[in-house]
Parts: structure tokens; sequence; C-alpha cells
């Protein structure tokens, strides 16, 4: 017959909070308290339960998830990275879509931050005003940001300026002169976001290459469909056709790709098309592009995260000397894959 945590704790000489740490794996304990518990709760035939584990150390074993889209590519790969690692370590995540200039957006910041139903927050590609950093960074739950502007919090980004000069690069390396850029929606105000990074490596590039007089852009809605209608618009006048175009997603170059197609342009022969992602459908199409891998990201996010809530717990612990943690800024790391969608323009034949 199993006993419960009062009884594993009385049979190890702990209190019930640090039985409940040893056993659920969220919290410090040290390795030969952990071994006691663990024994202990063997010899009665002890099994934890989630619910029980939360009551006794305060924790809800939940985590929030902000994101501004649910329907693209690269927020369902984090997402999806994120949810199984969180699974595994026996949380649940609570979803809350934040689209851009929604009129939810207050409604959400006000109520769902205030709440105590999570423990900490992952937020995907979230664009933020000032006001809204601050609420965020207001919150005393830890917060991991990925792939936005929120600094201040754990974060996860890749370098978006540099890629987008190493795709403009890449293009010029090969030949072209007549580099477009299909990009967000006032990239070109918002210069603190992915887009308008990626906006300003391409600006810089061209500027270096004393290709200023020929900068094209172009915004875009960021899906496959909105790469096609903006290419459909680029490509259409042969006159003033480019010869490459530097997507700022894959979403978008695959649907230049398709355009292209349509009008009859063969890639890469007449147009060289590369993109940012790494999305699944990038080989199907032969893209170009620089992998950034938004699973492993989710994942990595749940590990800081997780890592900031054990580390916390420690520092509260009587007399522990330890201290808090503090905010991690990652790097993440791409890689280029160079495939068929890119190559000399027929002028430097």
């Amino acid at each position: 017959m199993s006993g419960a945590i009062s009884d594993v704790a009385a049979l190890a000489g702990v209190s019930k909070a640090t039985a409940s740490r040893a056993l659920t794996g969220r919290g410090y304990v040290s390795a030969e308290t952990r071994e006691r518990v663990v024994q202990a709760a063997a010899t009665i035939g002890y099994v934890a339960s989630p619910i029980a584990a939360s009551l006794s150390t305060g924790r809800t074993l939940a985590i929030g998830v902000l994101t501004s889209f649910l329907n693209r590519w690269y927020f369902g790969e984090v997402l999806e990275g994120a949810e199984g690692a969180l699974r595994a370590r026996g949380y649940d995540l609570t979803l809350h879509h934040l689209p851009p200039d929604s009129p939810e957006r207050d409604r959400i910041f006000d109520s769902y931050l205030t709440n105590k139903r999570f423990d900490g927050m992952i937020s995907i590609g979230i664009e933020a005003s000032q006001d809204e950093i601050a609420r965020l960074l207001a919150n005393p739950r830890p917060l991991v940001s990925i792939g936005g502007n929120i600094r201040g919090a754990h974060s996860i980004n890749i370098d978006d300026q540099a890629l987008g000069r190493e795709a403009t690069e890449h293009l010029m390396t090969l030949g072209h002169t007549r580099i477009a850029h299909i990009t967000g929606h006032d990239a070109e105000l918002q210069t603190d976001t992915v887009h308008g990074r990626r906006l300003a490596g391409y600006l810089a590039a061209m500027e270096d290459a004393g290709l200023t007089s020929a900068v094209h852009v172009l915004p875009a809605v960021h899906s496959l469909p909105g790469g096609y209608e903006a290419a459909a618009q680029l490509l259409r006048d042969s006159r003033i056709r480019p010869t490459a175009v530097f997507a700022s997603t894959d979403e978008v170059a695959i649907g230049i790709i398709i355009a292209a197609r349509r009008l009859g342009i063969t890639v890469p022969a007449e147009l060289s098309v590369i993109g940012i992602d790494g999305h699944s459908y990038a080989e199907m199409f032969a893209l170009t592009t620089f992998e950034q891998e938004p699973r492993a990201q989710g994942r990595h996010a749940v590990e800081i995260l997780l890592q900031d809530l054990e580390d916390e717990q420690r520092a509260q612990a009587p007399d522990s000397g330890e201290p808090g943690s503090t905010v991690s800024e990652v790097r993440w790391p791409t890689r280029l894959v160079i495939r068929q969608t890119t190559t000399r323009p027929e002028s430097a034949e």
C-alpha cells in the first residue's frame, strides 16, 4: 500500500517541500538528499502525483506561450519543439495568440499576465511595443523570447542583420547586381524587428557594393501566397525585372518560385532566389536558404526556462547562498545550404 508525501518526508528526515522537489526534479536538493528521498519513496511504494507536487511546491506545472502566428511554418515548428520538451518534463502548455495590431493584445496583456496559472512564459516572434516590453519584464515569472525584440529577458535569436547581408552578398558573388528584396510590411519603419534587421543587412550590402541606385524593396505578407502576390507584381515587367531576389523568409521565397514559373521565368537561369529559415519544403523546391532549426530553438527555450525556475527555487531555499539566474542571450547558429535556386545571371555567362 502506497503512503503519502508526508510519510516519505518523515522516513527520509526532510520536509514535505524538499521531498516533493527531490521526487519531481523541479527545484534544488543535494544529490545525497535526493537519493535518500527516492529510497524512502521506494520503501513505502509512493508514486508522486503531479497535482500534489504542484500544491507542495507552489508551482502550477504550466508554461504560458505567446505567439504572433499560428499558421506560419516557423512559429509552428518552434511551438512543436517547445511542447514536446515541456510534455517530457511533466509540464502543460497554455497557448495565447497575439497577432500584430490585434485589438486583443491589451486584453491579453492585462488579464493573462496578471493571473497566477503559469510558472513561466515563452514568447515566439513577438514584436512588442516599449509599453508591452515593460509589462512583460515587470511580471515576476521568467520569460524566454524567441525571435522577437524583447530585450531584458532570456532570448534566443539569429543574427538577422548579418544574414540579410550574407544572403545579398551570396547573390553578388554569383555576379548579380540587380537584386530585389521582398520584406515585411513597415520593415523600413520598424527597424528593431526581424524583418527590419534583415532589410538593414540587404541595404548595407548593396551600399557597400556601390549598388544603392539598384535597391528595390517590395513589402509582402510573410506567407507563401504573400510571396506569390509580391513576385507577380515584381516580375511582370521584363524591362525592370531583377535577376535575383532575396526573400525575407522561405515561405515568401517559395511563393516567388511558383509565381516565376507561372510567368514563364526560369529559376535559376533567369531568376535566382534565396531565403531564410530552412523550411521543410526547401529541399522540395531546391531552395537555397539559411537553416535555423526552429524546433531545436523551442526545445532550448524550455531548457533555459526550467533551469531558471530551478535556480530561483534554489536561491530561495533557506541559507542556500545561491545567486539567482542571470539573463542569457543565445545567438543561434545558422547554416547556408546552397541548392539549385541560385546561379550566375545569364548576362554574366
